[in-house]
């Protein structure tokens, strides 16, 4: 089983591998949802298990994911507070914390909406915008 980090910006994430002890930096990959697919195709197996923090785009990068590998964490970022205190704050850093502490199950979980509730918020949110036309 691999613990992977992914580090998530607006247009790339940075992916990191925790496995067997060992973490290794795996570069960049594109988060469009046709550049997931084909990552996730190529490079995750059944059994592996994914971090990332809670972003913008989190909520629809871990429901892809989820039909892929065994388990996506989205992880608290006012709690993961390793990251936000490191004094070396780079890409590949924050994907390697979150990888090794994946592994190590010492990552703050927060609450992802369900298909329902998804859908509630988006029936809000059209609604919100036609009452302030």
């Amino acid at each position: 089983m691999r613990s992977i980090g992914m580090d998530v910006h607006r247009s790339f994430a940075q992916i990191a591998v925790a496995e067997d002890g060992l973490v290794r930096d795996e570069g960049r990959i594109g988060v469009r949802p046709e550049d997931l697919r084909a990552w996730a195709e190529e490079f995750l197996e059944p059994d592996d298990e994914v971090a990332l923090e809670a972003t913008t785009n989190s909520d629809a990068i871990a429901t892809m994911l989820r039909e892929v590998v065994a388990r996506v964490v989205v992880s608290n970022p006012r709690k993961t507070r390793v990251i936000a205190e490191a004094k070396v704050r780079t890409d590949k850093v924050d994907a390697r914390i979150l990888a090794q502490l994946l592994a190590a199950d010492f990552l703050p979980e927060t609450w992802v909406a369900d298909d329902q509730t998804r859908r509630r918020r988006r029936l809000v949110a059209r609604r919100v915008h036609l009452v302030k036309q």
